[in-house]
């Protein structure tokens, strides 16, 4: 909602563009089979088609709208969005325009009671955190999708029906144009919480939903604290709830507050009381200029996801497929992993470099980490909005004890979002393998980056298809050589990362103080073996060619899990 007076797109901040509708070439007889086809031109769909064109394949984007979704939606962008970001070429103006962060401060009645840093290790690229609102990520995500050639993108094209075949589907597209068919070898629904693909096939979200409710109001004011997560519990600006306020570019700050019980949804968004609430906010924090109201709506936390994130060529991606709590800032960075796993799966399928079988990795991969999402967000959940009595006690006498004592105060710490670990994975076989390091990043999970001594980063060293990173000292064991010259033979994108721990190489990664080894706690001898997306797909304190070699046909599709 916007003030009265605004029209639906009148924002502070933001001049939304308008689409035309093209003609689409299925109108004039033109052949409407498509390798992929996308439906929702999201921030999850414009990725996973960034991502498909960066293996070649071509798609078709289409959105129902003609410009980006409005209001405030998804603010943060995690670490591991930002390699995703990179990885599909559009990191750049996100590094421009956002405000990245690694604090955050949680105050129980205008007391802080617990400080929140997240990592921030020489050795990472990327901050953990980074605020740029929606309207922005879709921007320069269709900046991205404008200059790829392989992109056919599809403004005011409306999805009136589906009907999924063995080896693909159909789907009836209503333009302004006329009405069409197309016919695709995949698709990807991309079309958000209310999925109309969903709906169409009988499908339906199960999970938990929480009578936890907030408002969100954003604003813009000249305001200088730092750009950090602010909580508070019971303050006096919204007595017996909580406060949540993000820093955002423009001077824009988005304020998410509790209802309190019984408080009418229908009062609660009238404008006057949004502005009286928001108000008596900004007076806590010490805040007295004037500041202008830029938009509001209300929400509450909900855990809900399919039982399947595929029905045979057709997958499901980001909200269309599981909905999370906003706590912990979870819901568009789940979705980008969610984008980022199927496409480089179906890349490699298209492209004929994997067979089919490697899709068969996508829901149990992705649907475990809506799981874990779940697992984590309600914990905060049910602190940051219990949902019986017991809990609002529970969580009183937590936030007392914390004005006086240490251990109760990480409760008041969201839980930000990690990278989730496939190490239950079909893809990840010998996982049991971590038990011969004494440390180091486990089988599934995320691999760390790691500052060269030139400057740049190791995993910008990666490649998109497997990647291996071996550690000698001077050169690679004829052990390692011989499985370099393998992996070669199995994957045509495969690149080796030789570390030389001695330094002494000038043509290899030269580790000159340890750090890199120390990281992933590596001798001379080990191996790990990366998957596309930069997932460990194991490591092996010293080379056992057969267990790598069977890990990469896994990825590769070659071997029936």
């Amino acid at each position: 909602m916007r003030p009265a007076g605004k029209g639906p797109l009148d924002s502070l901040y933001f001049d939304y563009p308008r689409f035309p509708a093209t003609r689409a070439p299925e109108l004039d007889g033109a052949s409407s089979r498509h390798p992929v086809v996308i439906v929702g031109a999201g921030p999850i769909g414009m990725t996973a088609a960034l991502a498909l064109a960066r293996y070649g394949v071509r798609s078709v984007l289409l959105d129902r709208k003609d410009t980006f979704n409005d209001g405030s939606r998804a603010i943060c962008i995690a670490r591991p969005s930002m390699h995703i970001l990179e990885r599909i070429g559009a990191v750049e103006p996100f590094l421009a325009k956002s405000l990245g962060w690694r604090f955050g401060r949680s105050y129980y009645r205008g007391t802080q009671i617990f400080r929140l840093e997240m990592p921030h290790p020489d050795s990472e690229k990327y901050l953990p955190m980074y605020n740029l609102q929606q309207q922005y990520i879709e921007k320069f995500l269709h900046d991205a999708v404008a200059a790829c050639d392989l992109i056919d993108m599809r403004w005011q094209s409306d999805l009136a029906g589906i009907a999924p075949r063995d080896d693909g589907a159909s789907l009836d597209i209503t333009s302004p144009a006329g009405s069409y068919r197309l016919d695709a070898d995949y698709v990807l629904a991309a079309d958000g919480a209310r999925s109309p693909i969903r709906t169409m096939l009988g499908l339906r979200l199960k999970g938990e939903n929480y009578e936890g409710r907030y408002v969100i109001a954003d604003i813009r004011m000249d305001h200088d604290f730092p750009t950090e997560r602010r909580a508070f519990f019971d303050p006096s600006g919204n007595p017996g709830g909580t406060v949540l306020i993000h820093k955002q570019p423009d001077d824009i700050w988005r304020v998410d507050y509790q209802l309190r019980e019984g408080e009418s949804e229908q009062d609660a968004l009238r404008e006057e009381n949004i502005r009286a609430r928001v108000s008596a906010i900004l007076a806590d924090i010490g805040h007295d200029k004037p500041w202008e109201l830029e938009w509001w709506s209300i929400y509450s936390a909900n855990t809900l996801c399919l039982d399947d994130y595929r029905h045979g060529r057709l997958f499901f991606i980001g909200d269309s497929a599981h909905i999370v709590p906003i706590f912990g800032v979870r819901g568009l960075n789940n979705g980008l992993a969610d984008a980022d796993n199927i496409a480089w799966k179906l890349g490699l399928v298209l492209n004929g470099e994997a067979s089919d079988t490697l899709l068969d990795s996508y829901s149990p991969e992705r649907r475990g980490a809506t799981l874990d999402v779940f697992a984590n967000a309600t914990k905060s959940t049910r602190f940051m909005t219990p949902p019986t009595r017991g809990w609002r006690l529970a969580r009183e006498a937590a936030l007392s004890l914390s004005l006086k004592h240490e251990f109760p105060r990480g409760l008041a710490n969201p839980r930000q979002m990690q990278p989730y670990t496939y190490s239950a994975s079909p893809l990840t076989p010998f996982a049991g393998r971590d038990a011969e390091f004494a440390s180091g990043p486990v089988s599934g999970s995320a691999a760390p980056n790691a500052r060269l001594a030139d400057g740049g980063f190791l995993l910008d060293r990666a490649g998109y298809g497997m990647t291996a990173i071996l550690f000698c000292d001077g050169r690679p064991s004829a052990d390692q050589s011989a499985l370099i010259a393998r992996l070669g033979e199995l994957d045509k994108r495969f690149v080796p990362l030789v570390i030389d721990r001695s330094g002494t190489s000038r043509d290899l990664i030269r580790d000159n103080d340890g750090s890199i080894a120390r990281l992933y706690a590596a001798e001379s001898g080990t191996v790990y073996l990366l998957r596309p997306d930069l997932h460990i797909a194991g490591r092996w304190k010293q080379v056992a060619t057969d267990e790598a070699l069977h890990t990469a046909r896994l990825c590769l599709g070659a071997t029936a899990p």
